[in-house]
């Protein structure tokens, strides 16, 4: 296993991203902050990537940011604030490319997710966790607020009451009580939980990948814009969507299929 604080590596049009620093919980610190902002606008720049596989080494998925290391950075500043404002907005850089990006993300969830890590699994469009998977929100036990799109990302999961609760409280979620409540796409056991999630990328890139990709933009951007910009960027995709060599194969087949269907 290598050092990096997150791994990368592309292989046959699949990119997999793993945090990478299980002795601290895969809590991002300064070097970290940074790998994941450079990850999502190469992962979003690239033609060659057309799924993404994203997990974590060790027992837990993501502790949030590293407070260790970030008050190390903060002390002595003069402005300590704007030291931890200018680490989340490069964390918060990172979500917003790969949130808007036309790459569809599958995370596993294989351990605890607190603080800013389920702002971390929540960027992933997919997200499969393990039995052993727990989820809560733990910013007030150090004073502070939500990051990493939480305050966002996590209402819009959920809901807003539940989101509430989930900030407000000490609430702990399983990972049936987050299949529940809508936070995670699915719960498998433990050991099927990599196969489950590279079962997943596979159909992405195995089927109409480019189409797969623009479903998620849409679906991604339309909460954030009128109904009828919503519609006119569904009518400019579709149309370039039924240009591909895919979509009129696929259309061909299919409407040689109900012509010859007995009437």
């Amino acid at each position: 296993m290598r050092d990096d604080a997150i791994l990368f590596d592309v292989r046959d049009g699949l990119a997999h991203v793993t945090l990478n620093r299980p002795a601290r919980l895969n809590a991002v610190d300064p070097d970290a902050i940074a790998r994941w902002q450079a990850l999502a606008h190469e992962i979003a720049e690239r033609d060659d990537i057309g799924a993404v596989l994203f997990d974590a080494v060790g027992r837990a998925f993501c502790a949030g940011g590293d407070v260790v290391a970030m008050s190390a950075l903060a002390e002595g500043e003069s402005a300590p604030g704007r030291v931890i404002e200018r680490l989340a907005d490069r964390i918060h850089d990172g979500h917003r490319v790969l949130r808007e990006s036309a790459t569809p993300i599958v995370a596993a969830v294989q351990g605890p997710v607190a603080g800013g890590g389920l702002g971390f699994m929540l960027v992933a469009d997919v997200i499969v966790a393990s039995e052993r998977a727990t989820f809560a929100s733990r910013y007030a036990d150090v004073g502070l607020t939500p990051d990493c799109g939480v305050s966002t990302l996590l209402p819009e999961a959920i809901g807003t009451r539940r989101a509430l609760e989930l900030t407000l409280t000490s609430r702990r979620l399983t990972a049936e009580e987050a299949l529940d409540w809508g936070l995670v796409s699915e719960v498998v056991a433990p050991d099927a939980l990599d196969a489950r999630a590279r079962e997943i990328a596979a159909s992405w890139l195995g089927g109409a990948t480019a189409a797969f990709g623009q479903a998620k933009r849409l679906v991604r951007s339309g909460l954030g814009r009128s109904f009828q910009e919503a519609l006119d960027d569904e009518a400019r995709t579709i149309g370039a969507a039924f240009e591909t060599p895919y979509a009129r194969a696929a259309v061909a087949a299919f409407a040689a299929s109900a012509s010859s269907a007995p009437k």
